[in-house]
C-alpha cells in the first residue's frame, strides 16, 4: 500500500521522489480553449470516458487532433465504438494530460463533447492511414469527439500572484 502525504496525495514511488513543495511553491493556471487543445494535440495518448450499462467506462487511446476534433479508432463491438454508434452519438469526456514524475509539474486537458462514428467510407479509409493503432487487432470504427467543453490547467512551480 502506498502511504499518504500530509497534503493527502500519494507518496512518490520508492526511488523516484523528487523534492517536497508546499502549496505556496505551486501555481495552478486555468489555460484558454486554444492553449488546452494545442496541448491535447501535442500527445499522442489519452483516456475516453464513455457510459457502459448505464455506469462510467475509461479506456486509454491513442488520437489525433484534426480540425478541432479528437478522432480515434477502435474495432467494431468495442465499448466505446457501441457508446458512439447511435444516430445523435453520445456524450463522451477525453483526458490527457503530462505530467512529471519527478516533481509534478504538468498539465490536463479535459474536453466533454458528442462521439459519432465516422461513416464516410473514403474519410474512414484517411483515418485509417493516419491514426496507427498502438495496440494489435483490428481497428475498423473511427469515431470523432467534437468538443463543446474544454477546460485545460498547468501545475507549475513559482509564487502566487
Amino acid at each position: 500500500m502506498v502511504p499518504l502525504l500530509r497534503t493527502g496525495g500519494l507518496a512518490p514511488p520508492a526511488g523516484r521522489a523528487g523534492p517536497r513543495m508546499s502549496a505556496g511553491q505551486r501555481r495552478l493556471t486555468e489555460l484558454s480553449r486554444e492553449q488546452s487543445l494545442r496541448l491535447l494535440g501535442s500527445v499522442s495518448l489519452g483516456r475516453v470516458v464513455f457510459t457502459q450499462h448505464a455506469m462510467p467506462a475509461i479506456r486509454l487511446v491513442n488520437h489525433i487532433l484534426e480540425g478541432g476534433d479528437i478522432m480515434i479508432r477502435g474495432h467494431s463491438g468495442a465499448a466505446v465504438v457501441s457508446a458512439a454508434d447511435g444516430e445523435t452519438g453520445s456524450v463522451v469526456a477525453y483526458e490527457a494530460d503530462a505530467v512529471s514524475p519527478c516533481d509534478h509539474f504538468g498539465w490536463s486537458v479535459v474536453v466533454t463533447g458528442i462521439a459519432t462514428l465516422v461513416r464516410d467510407v473514403a474519410e474512414v479509409a484517411r483515418y485509417q492511414r493516419a491514426l496507427n493503432p498502438w495496440v494489435t487487432g483490428e481497428m475498423d470504427q473511427v469515431i470523432r469527439i467534437r468538443p463543446e467543453i474544454v477546460t485545460g490547467f498547468r501545475l507549475s512551480g513559482g509564487a502566487r500572484g
